[in-house]
């Protein structure tokens, strides 16, 4: 053990930085970091409404093993170089490497939006299914601003959870591990011998719907790929594994089997219990009054009690989901800042005595906060337009930034220095799949997501006014990525060229 810690605490000095945060977590606690922020108790339930509406059953039957197929081959692009390069700054560190510190700048500034999104996304998917379920057992009325309260409120206890326990963490990700597995399954079970009748095959894998209030003539070329979202959305954040590397033993192995692993099996598991869903629902009319919110199954398909132990059982997960996705952030935004990138850089690079971020924590979190308060104000579409705003922010933002240190390590080729956990030649068709891939689905996803957030999208626009349009419809995902794009690139321009040159070496030899 002490040599493996040598080791790791040896490769670490060789990237240029001394051992600060506390090297405890196994392989396996760091596969499961990747494996809670995925979390198909959190992702399945709170975006399975936009794949219901966007495509309906095929979407999900199909879209689902479809778009894991390609999201698994982005990570096992990455799991090459996390295992090269295994530190806290992860993808960010990449592309500086591999690249210039343009690259690295870049690539570090959409990580940090996409986990902050991501973080939002799920906080505030978990505060709605809180308030669904205390609105079942205490009758608290289920309204934005008592899940915009919830939200602010599971905001700040994974902050003391993650400032506080943080030798705790490492154990609460194994738990979140087995509560996923058989908590899956206990819903799963419950919607298999609960329901009186289920859906038929036809319905589960070749039913079509389209909710989107787009034409159907847009079917296949639009309204289908953005149900896709659920998918992308679920499938993604397993970048932890390379941020909580340098608190990981054995990390060049470990880091990389546990990214690509936590992929893999958390798309086995959730296309087994998205079917389950599927097969459940049988008042399909309810389902879609209710916008494709998966709870309408729910409540058609078993009895009021079963109902509530799903809503239980998947806010408890969405809640451990949280608690990871903050401490990969928190991660993130102290690697970052240790090389100076973020303004502040100095508060948010502090660790405390017990060897934690707590100031990088508490700023991610704020801005988490910050980013969802468009969430206050309700879409006339009836479907939760802000929240699926956050999610493509989270999309776009991570995907991005996976891309960038995959085209870097395309261009450099034979040049790239792999670590113990390689692709060998395969690593060229792999890497173009994935930039290929990213590229479409970020281009969709800062789309109008409904038909009343598209200025002028009156049928007659040379003889009515926009009527239908109402900026609370808008998806707001190109306005914060545009602007996000927009600042740091005239920053970069105008400043942080002359200044910012990548990663800084906190140790000047191995010996150090």
């Amino acid at each position: 053990m002490a040599q493996a810690l040598d080791d790791d605490a040896k490769r670490l000095a060789e990237l240029g930085y001394k051992q600060e945060l506390s090297r405890t977590w196994s392989g396996f606690s760091n596969f499961a970091i990747s494996f809670s922020i995925i979390s198909i108790l959190a992702g399945c339930f709170t975006t399975f409404g936009q794949a219901w509406n966007n495509g309906g059953p095929i979407a999900i039957s199909w879209g689902w093993p479809i778009i894991s197929v390609f999201i698994l081959i982005i990570g096992l692009c990455m799991s090459e170089l996390v295992s090269a390069y295994p530190t806290a700054g992860g993808i960010y560190w990449w592309a500086a490497k591999m690249g210039k510190p343009i690259h690295g700048w870049f690539t570090g500034w959409f990580n940090l939006i996409g986990l902050i999104a991501v973080t939002a996304s799920v906080d505030y998917g978990c505060a709605t299914f809180l308030n669904i379920t205390l609105d079942r057992f205490f009758g608290l009325e289920v309204s934005l601003v008592n899940t915009f309260l919830l939200f602010a409120v599971v905001l700040v206890l994974h902050a003391l959870i993650n400032i506080y326990s943080h030798r705790l963490i490492s154990i609460l990700q194994n738990v979140s591990v087995w509560w996923h597995v058989f908590g899956a399954t206990v819903v799963v079970l419950i919607l298999i011998f609960g329901p009186d009748s289920h859906q038929s095959m036809s319905f589960v894998f070749t039913e079509t719907i389209n909710n989107s209030g787009f034409s159907s003539g847009s079917f296949w070329i639009y309204v289908l790929p953005l149900g896709f979202l659920l998918t992308q959305y679920t499938i993604t954040g397993f970048d932890a594994c390379a941020h909580v590397s340098e608190e990981t033993q054995g990390a060049a192995t470990a880091a990389a089997r546990g990214l690509w692993q936590s992929i893999f099996y958390s798309a086995i598991g959730g296309w087994i219990l998205l079917l389950a869903f599927l097969f459940a629902a049988t008042n399909v009319d309810e389902v879609n009054a209710q916008f494709g919110f998966v709870g309408a199954i729910f409540d058609t398909a078993v009895p009021g009690n079963l109902a509530n132990a799903i809503f239980a059982i998947s806010t408890i997960g969405q809640f451990f989901c949280g608690m990871s996705c903050v401490t990969s952030m928190s991660r993130m935004t102290y690697a970052f800042s240790r090389d100076g990138a973020i303004p502040g850089w100095r508060l948010w690079s502090k660790v405390d005595r017990n060897r934690t971020p707590v100031n990088a924590i508490i700023f991610g979190c704020v801005a988490a906060l910050i980013l969802t308060l468009p969430a206050l104000y309700k879409a006339p579409t009836g479907t939760p337009v802000a929240f699926y705003a956050v999610v493509s922010v989270a999309v776009i933002g991570l995907y991005i930034a996976f891309a960038i240190p995959i085209w870097l390590r395309l261009r450099m080729g034979d040049a790239f220095q792999p670590g113990p956990w390689t692709l060998g030649a395969k690593y060229k068709v792999m890497g173009w799949i994935a930039i290929i891939e990213i590229v479409i689905v970020s281009i969709y996803f800062i789309m109008p997501l409904a038909p009343a957030g598209v200025p002028f999208a009156s049928d007659n626009p040379a003889t009515e006014a926009d009527e239908s349009f109402t900026w609370t419809a808008v998806n707001y995902a190109p306005i914060v990525v545009g602007a996000m794009v927009l600042g740091v690139g005239l920053w970069w321009a105008l400043s942080a060229r002359h200044w910012f040159t990548g990663p800084r070496r906190t140790v000047d030899s191995i010996d150090a």
